[in-house]
């Protein structure tokens, strides 16, 4: 019996909040947080009589760390369950450090000003020094392993799919197919249909700045930087068909770079359709993607923030998305001196999660992920003072919660690999 602090209230945390109503035996109690209380509300309402998990609801700015922490010694919940952006995930391990509490999140931190002179210094010398250009790493996160080790608290980083998933799917390989990993290879399919002409399947500001950056993948124990998109192979995944996927810099080829040091090669694959390739496109060359503020009638704006408000909300999209997701990791080594490949993976429904708890599939195979973090945070199956990624720990026990939880896994043995 324990009590949670979500701070988030859009598609994915709507998925967590589900979840963990579900998991009452473990979440007895939950506060929902953000900027806008009437989505927190909203959340509660929904659930209203159908849980016996005990739900409550608050504002909070989570940039504004004085705040944060006054809501969390009020409220004294056992672990943080950050929801929010990756803008905010500084913010909110401080108020957890300063209140002596438990931390997890989906993603790892990314600045919302990337023209801050103090942040791009250190970014620029980042980028010299490490060879991959994006805008989110994990060194601002890891660079507080002391600080919590101190305080005798864990920080989980990245507990979604991709991150978070994906390098459990790694850990388990490592401890029970092989004895040796050569090449990994994450592939992300979205064989979704939501019959809009462009829409993101989550943030659209985060999820554009992604994909329009440089592509990088690891190999031979140095990163190499490629043009965005310029890198396109073929794959046919089960239950959903043949599609197009790009190369893309992703943060879990960072830390299982460093947490599977043998590895020859990570790279990252996600697929995309033509229409929204060339929407993105289109969008960047007039300068929509861009991170700057510029002026308009008196108003500093940021385009990207600004077209943001313009696209559909990836909330609303459960209930016109058709179709599958399969998202998984190849791999290659050696078992007992011979060579080997597997395909673990996940297919998830899109209309099979909205009947559920009321999303498509990319806000489930997220949310889902979060509360498992979080469950094993609170049962003690993860708890190791410091910070760390989802592959450092025991793999076992959110494998099988992923099975009881929403997210089935197969091992596929002889796969199609990807040049």
């Amino acid at each position: 019996m324990a009590r949670a602090l979500i701070i988030g209230a859009g598609g994915v945390a709507g998925v967590v909040v589900h979840k963990c109503c579900q998991n009452s035996e473990v979440f007895s109690e939950i506060m929902i947080a953000s900027r806008t209380k009437a989505r927190c509300d909203a959340l509660a309402a929904e659930l209203e009589g159908k849980t016996a998990t005990k739900i409550t609801t608050a504002q909070i700015d989570a940039m504004d760390v004085e705040a944060l922490s006054a809501l969390i010694r009020s409220y004294k919940p056992d672990v943080v369950m950050n929801i929010a952006l990756p803008y905010q995930d500084l913010a909110i391990m401080d108020a957890c450090l300063a209140c002596g509490v438990n931390y997890m999140d989906t993603a790892n931190y990314e600045p919302e000003d990337t023209d801050d002179p103090a942040w791009r210094k250190i970014y620029e010398e980042r980028c010299k020094e490490l060879g991959f250009s994006a805008y989110f790493d994990y060194s601002w996160q890891w660079a507080y392993m002391d600080k919590f080790k101190e305080k005798g608290l864990t920080a989980l980083l990245g507990s979604g799919f991709d991150p978070g998933v994906t390098q459990v799917f790694c850990a388990y390989a490592k401890k029970h197919e092989f004895d040796r990993i050569d090449t990994i290879d994450i592939l992300d399919c979205n064989g979704g249909d939501h019959g809009y002409a462009f829409a993101t399947n989550f943030n659209p500001e985060i999820n554009l700045r992604e994909v329009s950056a440089p592509g990088s993948y690891w190999e031979d124990g140095h990163w190499v930087e490629i043009p965005p998109m310029s890198i396109k192979r073929e794959y046919d995944f089960q239950q959903v068909g043949h599609k197009d996927m790009y190369l893309l810099h992703h943060e879990e080829i960072e830390s299982l770079a460093k947490n599977i040091p043998e590895v020859k090669r990570i790279r990252f694959f996600m697929t995309f359709g033509q229409s929204y390739l060339d929407h993105m496109r289109c969008l960047e060359d007039v300068g929509m993607l861009s991170t700057s503020p510029v002026e308009f009638e008196g108003h500093q704006i940021v385009p990207i923030q600004f077209l943001k408000k313009l696209l559909p909300d990836p909330a609303t999209l459960g209930p016109r998305t058709v179709g599958k997701t399969n998202i998984g990791c190849l791999i290659t080594g050696e078992k007992d001196g011979k060579k080997k490949t597997i395909y673990i993976y996940n297919v998830c429904d899109h209309q099979a999660c909205y009947k559920e708890v009321g999303s498509q599939a990319i806000s489930y195979t997220t949310g889902v992920p979060a509360m498992i973090g979080g469950m094993m945070l609170l049962t003690g199956k993860w708890n190791t003072p410091g910070v760390y990624t989802a592959e450092e720990f025991d793999p076992d026990p959110f494998m099988d919660a992923l099975n009881k939880w929403g997210l089935p896994w197969q091992i596929e043995r002889n796969p199609e690999m990807v040049d």
